[in-house]
């Protein structure tokens, strides 16, 4: 008997491993992801893959409409801000529900961003919301009343308590009813009042980290560690089964790193907008894995085409539309959508294909300049002169790079904000390819031939230093960049230039500490407004790599900030920006992303096409009749 015993533990426990690894029922829809999501909790995700998903399985106060990007009402049916743009009222729709049948209420917005604001959440996105009256004096607040616990605790002969981590929570949830402009003055009432005026709060207010959560499921997962006084968040809620979510989906499967089931919320107030009833996003780490997995009919939608080989299968796209270009011309005149179009033409010969599509991204690959006085070395730095970042841009062929190096089609960029991505912003143009000018720049700033050596030099006989160019090893894109300016800068200006390749950790640490003379860098939009991208150079702003600081430009941006008139406001920030890459080049733009997807427009429809690639799932869907 005592032998009975553990086989039949094993077998039950080898049965149990068969049920829970059986294949589950094919999906309507199957995407193919590089990457699996790190989380669910929607103010700790951060991954471009993350949010998409965010967006299906929770929803804001407003939504973004993926074909144009537009605000439209989301959990919030309707809305009025007060007439000095400060206080905003929603109004909560009364048909909001979870997916387990509970009603959506103000109190789960103000839980939401009251954890997304506190330092213990450690959430990405935590500034976000420091445009609320009071969050950010609330976030130092709490970091503040957590070192004064931690450091009696440490002088104290006696632990503390789970009595003192509580009266500090007291403490805490006081302050931020007292500080923060949250108000919940009913359960479908949502009241919030910014600091001052921000064109764009709406748009923020549809970003994932502002969704609600679901307080009594998390409540369950959460304590408060008497040791620190902090907020300990077991993330156990977002397993499912456990989780509640009031999107379009919720998640009923998830194998990390394999896959991830979504199904229709029966309670979701649009219901019979979404298209799908189940979703399948799998994880396939391999790129060229993900490919064979698509072409043998494994998927409907492949996210990140990765191999090197992508731009082949682009030329081959290109071939079959000019094949057919009178066809899409006329219907482009007509106004249809391309992916209409092409889904309706004949099948690709050979080497043709139409299950390939790049779109210029809502992000700007650039080059940084170390803008600082000294370099970390403690040498002189070349290019805190304004006159030697011009001179190295406009010694830079972008075309050449994008159709020698890149030779993905991208869109040169002269300056940050992707042109076309935001309505009513200006087009910004900034400094193009013109290496005589880019001599006299450099001349001015003292350093030319001086004795017909061939090699250029200040007044005093010294060298231009030889160039640091530091990328990351991460893609071998940055590496060929790199090189490739080095020979541009060599010939054009006759400076010598090395490259210093680092993985992504030790590269990100040699930026941050301004262990650089230009370095690679990108950067795609967190929001639809031009200070999502300009804001970078602000001085202080914890992105600032370049360690660039102006005055005259945190004037412009605090000059944009109090412009109420929309218009206006704009054209303050494009006037910003066409200074900043016509005088100032605290970075070199290159191009435009480009993002390449795989997806069979005759087989599947949904797909928008805007810079800013909001992709709605639960628009996605099979073509009833594929051609």
């Amino acid at each position: 008997m005592r032998l009975i015993a553990p086989i039949l533990l094993l077998v039950l426990a080898l049965a149990a491993s068969v049920s829970l690894d059986r294949p589950l029922p094919p999906a309507d829809f199957i995407v193919i992801e590089r990457s699996d999501c790190y989380t669910l909790d929607p103010q700790r995700m951060s991954y471009q893959h993350e949010l998409r998903r965010a967006r299906v399985i929770y929803e804001t106060l407003v939504n973004l409409r993926a074909a144009d990007c537009a605000v439209v009402p989301g959990v919030a049916e309707r809305w009025e801000v007060s007439p000095d743009g400060r206080v905003w009222t929603f109004h909560l729709r009364p048909d909001a529900k979870w997916s387990n049948g509970d009603p959506v209420t103000s109190n789960d917005f103000a839980y939401a961003w009251r954890r997304a604001i506190l330092p213990d959440t450690a959430a990405d996105y935590s500034q976000m919301f420091f445009s609320i009256q009071g969050a950010a004096e609330f976030f130092r607040t709490r970091t503040r009343l957590l070192a004064e616990y931690a450091a009696r605790a440490k002088e104290s002969e006696v632990p503390p308590t789970a009595s003192d981590a509580e009266l500090l929570w007291q403490q805490t949830t006081r302050a931020f009813e007292e500080t923060v402009g949250i108000a919940t003055p009913d359960a479908k009432t949502f009241i919030v009042t910014l600091e001052k005026p921000l064109a764009y709060f709406l748009d923020l207010c549809a970003f994932p980290c502002f969704a609600p959560v679901h307080r009594a499921t998390v409540d369950q997962y959460t304590s408060i560690e008497s040791a620190t006084g902090r907020v300990l968040q077991r993330h156990d809620w977002t397993k499912p089964g456990r989780i509640v979510t009031n999107g379009a989906y919720m998640p009923t499967v998830w194998r990390y790193k394999r896959d991830m089931r979504l199904e229709r919320n029966p309670h979701y107030w649009n219901r019979d907008a979404v298209v799908a009833n189940t979703i399948e996003c799998r994880t396939i780490e391999n790129p060229n894995t993900g490919v064979l997995s698509f072409q043998s009919g494994g998927a409907d939608w492949l996210t990140d085409l990765g191999p090197e080989y992508k731009t082949e299968m682009l030329a081959q796209r290109r071939a079959y539309l000019e094949r057919f270009a009178n066809d899409v011309d006329a219907g482009l005149a007509r106004g249809a959508d391309l992916d209409d179009i092409v889904g309706a033409l004949p099948a690709p010969g050979a080497d043709e294909r139409r299950d390939v599509r790049g779109f210029s991204a809502f992000g700007t690959d650039f080059f940084s300049f170390n803008c600082r006085t000294k370099l970390a070395s403690s040498g002189a730095n070349p290019f805190h002169d304004a006159r030697v970042r011009r001179a190295f841009a406009l010694a830079v062929d972008k075309q050449q790079l994008i159709d020698r190096v890149t030779r993905l089609n991208e869109r040169v960029a002269t300056t940050l904000v992707p042109p076309g991505s935001i309505e009513g912003y200006p087009l910004v143009e900034g400094l193009g390819f013109d290496p005589a000018r880019a001599r006299d720049e450099l001349k001015a700033a003292g350093y030319e031939d001086r004795d017909g050596d061939g090699v250029i030099e200040n007044a005093s006989g010294e060298r231009f230093p030889t160039v640091d160019i530091l990328y990351s090893t991460a893609s071998p894109r940055y590496q060929n960049l790199a090189l490739a300016m080095r020979d541009m800068w060599k010939r054009e200006l006759r400076v010598a230039a090395e490259c210093r390749g680092k993985d992504a950790k030790l590269y990100k640490e040699d930026l941050k500490k301004g262990n650089f003379m230009i370095a690679r860098g990108g950067w795609y939009g967190d929001y639809g407004d031009p200070t999502t991208w300009l804001d970078l150079q602000a001085t202080g702003n914890g992105n600032n790599d370049r360690g660039y600081s102006n005055p005259r430009l945190d004037a412009m941006l605090t000059e944009a900030a109090a412009e109420t008139d929309p218009a206006k406001r704009l054209e303050l920030l494009a006037a910003c920006e066409r200074w900043l890459f016509n005088e100032e080049m605290p970075m070199m733009p290159l191009c435009t992303y480009v993002t390449v997807y795989m997806y069979d427009p005759s087989r599947i429809s949904g797909m928008t096409g805007h810079p800013r690639l909001e992709q709605d799932l639960s628009v996605l869907g099979r073509r009833e009749s594929p051609q």
